[in-house]
């Protein structure tokens, strides 16, 4: 188990964090049943924390069909111009899906974060949609005081 507050692996038995003192057992994390909370960044690194260890690829995939009604719907809409909500939509849904999964896969490896998150789509035939969100697997643990400022001569 890992401290939702600063990150490090504790014991899973523990009712507080060694390091930080955190109450374990008044934590919303603190139930097994409750999927941790994990990071997602887009950069290589995460500010004023250290990576202490990578777990390795993840990722999320889902795959959406556009269903008739919506063609239909899209396609009078596209005679107009302009922004196609019903596709929007669709594709804000599988994005979201997509880390959704991500973040599970993550939280299976006992990752609390994830870097480099990208997405990558293709399309599968005429109507169906593959969106992949994707990422390194990392256990971080915020960086003490001494270590995020480092004095210049």
């Amino acid at each position: 188990m890992f401290c939702p507050k600063c990150g490090k692996q504790i014991q899973d038995n523990a009712a507080f964090c060694p390091y930080c003192r955190y109450d374990l057992k008044t934590s919303p994390t603190a139930s097994p049943s409750v999927q941790s909370q994990v990071l997602l960044f887009t950069s290589n690194y995460v500010p004023g924390y250290k990576i202490e260890k990578v777990l390795g690829l993840v990722y999320g995939i889902t795959v959406r069909s556009r269903g008739l009604g919506g063609n239909l719907v899209a396609g009078l809409r596209s005679i107009a111009g302009g922004e196609i909500n019903e596709y929007t939509e669709m594709a804000h849904q599988a994005r979201q899906q997509a880390l959704d999964r991500l973040s599970q896969h993550a939280a299976s490896l006992g990752a609390n974060a994830v870097i480099s998150v990208m997405f990558d789509s293709t399309e599968i035939g005429s109507t169906m949609d593959e969106i992949i969100a994707f990422g390194t697997a990392v256990l971080i643990s915020p960086l003490s005081e001494n270590q995020q400022f480092v004095k210049l001569s």
